[in-house]
């Protein structure tokens, strides 16, 4: 066993001390190519857990494994209780609205402005709110959490790279889920703009009660947002533990993400 993975100290107090997605011995390979092997995960209530690892770690498989895009060859996923590998189709669609998901590249239809994109999630899980005739104050209501009312009616390419991912934030939120999954969210970001994406992720968990996995490369971003670490090494949960502790650690695999 890895000297960092049973670290322990004091951590920031989070909202709930319950599970709301536990991940136990995932594994799945493609060929001869062992991409998770034996990956484990546990996110509380209300917590930013952080996720990091190298290209090819793991991390892209354990996402879409954890969406239900892919099979695992074993293991367990269990959002809220419900173990997802074992659902049907229509069960999984219903608990996905519960999961919120900010692509690394914002993913907004070009085609629509952004009241548009907004709205074509309350459409298409129209039976969570009824029947909503009137969608403008849940609009109105995501704009203004990522402070950006006044575009409402712009089109995505007459917005920055900051702007659209805060633009997808807020269509992630208008279905007021209780996971967010955050892929790279500061990826291709200057820092000034890198900077404000991580302030408004933190005002979010506040804000909304989310928790939150966050997959980043960004040291700085996981020292600012995360209440725990995981380092994916191997297919594996190689260490765990907060920030300082992490990159205060001898072991040569973990100092490599912090250098």
């Amino acid at each position: 066993m890895n000297p960092n993975q049973n670290i322990q100290e004091k951590k920031e107090p989070i909202i709930s001390k319950k599970f709301i997605l536990e991940i136990k011995d995932l594994k799945k390979t493609f060929g001869n190519n062992h991409v998770l092997n034996g990956f484990n995960l546990e996110l509380f209530e209300g917590e930013n857990l952080v996720i990091m690892g190298k290209s090819g770690s793991g991390k892209s498989v354990m996402i879409k494994c954890l969406v239900g895009l892919m099979q695992p060859d074993s293991g367990s996923i269990k959002v809220m209780g419900k173990d997802i590998t074992t659902l049907n189709r229509i069960d999984l669609d219903e608990l996905r609205t519960d999961i919120g998901f900010l692509f690394q590249g914002s993913a907004l239809y070009d085609s629509m402005t952004v009241r548009e994109n907004l709205e074509f999630p309350l459409r298409r899980h129209k039976h969570k709110f009824g029947n909503i005739s009137d969608t403008a104050p849940l609009v109105i209501e995501a704009l203004e959490s990522v402070g950006l009312v006044d575009a409402i009616d712009l089109m995505p390419a007459e917005l920055s790279g900051g702007m659209q991912r805060r633009v997808a934030l807020a269509r992630t939120l208008i279905l007021k889920p209780k996971i967010i999954l955050y892929d790279e969210p500061t990826s291709g970001l200057d820092p000034i703009t890198a900077k404000e994406i991580i302030e408004l992720m933190k005002r979010i968990r506040r804000q909304y009660k989310t928790s939150s996995l966050i997959i980043t490369h960004d040291v700085d971003c996981a020292r600012v947002v995360s209440e725990r670490m995981i380092l994916l090494v191997d297919g594996i949960n190689y260490a765990e533990g907060t920030f300082s502790e992490l990159k205060a650690s001898k072991d040569e695999k973990v100092k490599a993400f912090f250098k």
